[in-house]
């Protein structure tokens, strides 16, 4: 029997007789063939091969580094290489002996921030795809079923994750220009609470913007735009790919610039982040989006406040 995946739906087999339901293949691979279960499998790896690059970088900097260093929350993992027991002295005296204090990057320090940005995509930005992914992939099923031509849900997610990658190098180059500019430290972490908090302002002001309420709807309810748009043919997919990540980025690139403000390296970051993302696409409620908002944009107004340009403000308008 023809074990191969093809794309077409309702195919003979060499023997001459009608395929299995299945759609052709028997034996224990059989699910392969069932595109919302190659969705899953694609998410699964792919979110595992992120978080598995992120922590072993972390793992590679735990034994002589002040985790504190790489944003809040990290101080948590400092119970590990036992930094937590060492006066705050000591620990500043370990990171600026150990820790990164180069603020010049060479080709390899760019491809390796670079890689760090791709496993946070791959971290962060196919699980909150997975609501398109699987819209798409139910739909195929429906085709295959139908005997229509189909193609595989991995063409969607490489297109989507095109966008995303275009979205890591220009992170990268950002990243290293405000380094060199000494506006985030060689940690990668915001060198003042004024940038921070600025930050933190906009992505705040952007969870009430048109357009990130227009790509949210889009990301929320893709059925439709697949349904209307619909093709068999690769390099269509691959488009389609493409455009879904557009409004995932118009989404989400403001929540994926918060970790300039937090720390780029800040794994528990990283997970609030792309669980909020996931939260936001899941949920039809308008409230999440604006909550986040209005968190980031308290969090935002208090860090201007502590800031010397904020000690300023208070100071001039007689409320310190």
């Amino acid at each position: 029997m023809d074990t191969r995946v093809g794309s077409i739906g309702g195919g003979r087999s060499e023997g001459g007789g009608a395929p299995p339901p299945d759609g052709g293949s028997s034996g224990g691979v059989s699910f392969l063939r069932r595109p919302t279960v190659v969705v899953w499998l694609a998410v699964a790896v792919g979110a595992g091969i992120g978080w598995m690059w992120l922590a072993a970088m972390i793992a590679g900097m735990l034994a002589t580094t002040d985790m504190t260093v790489l944003g809040p929350g990290m101080g948590l993992l400092n119970r590990l290489n036992g930094f937590a027991d060492l006066t705050p002295e000591v620990r500043a005296a370990l990171t600026v002996l150990c820790g990164p204090t180069d603020a010049a990057w060479g080709v390899r320090d760019g491809l390796a921030v670079f890689a760090m940005w791709v496993a946070m995509v791959f971290a962060m930005m196919l699980p909150s795809a997975a609501p398109v992914l699987t819209s798409f992939a139910r739909l195929a099923e429906a085709k295959r079923a139908a005997g229509e031509a189909t193609s595989s849900p991995l063409v969607l997610a490489a297109g989507y994750l095109s966008i995303w990658i275009a979205f890591a190098v220009v992170a990268t180059l950002g990243q290293g220009v405000l380094t060199q500019l000494r506006l985030l430290t060689p940690a990668g972490t915001t060198a003042s609470q004024l940038l921070a908090g600025t930050t933190l302002l906009a992505a705040g002001l952007y969870q009430f913007s048109p357009l990130k309420m227009g790509c949210l709807t889009r990301c929320r309810h893709p059925a439709p735009y697949f349904a209307d748009n619909w093709t068999a043919r690769p390099a269509g997919v691959f488009r389609q790919g493409i455009e879904q990540g557009i409004d995932c980025l118009g989404c989400c690139w403001a929540l994926m610039v918060v970790m300039f403000a937090v720390g780029v390296m800040n794994v528990v970051w990283i997970a609030i982040i792309g669980a909020v993302m996931v939260v936001e696409k899941v949920t039809t409620s308008l409230l999440v989006p604006r909550l986040v908002g209005v968190v980031l944009l308290a969090w935002g107004v208090a860090l201007v406040l502590a800031s010397p340009v904020g000690a300023v403000l208070l100071t001039r308008f007689g409320l310190l």
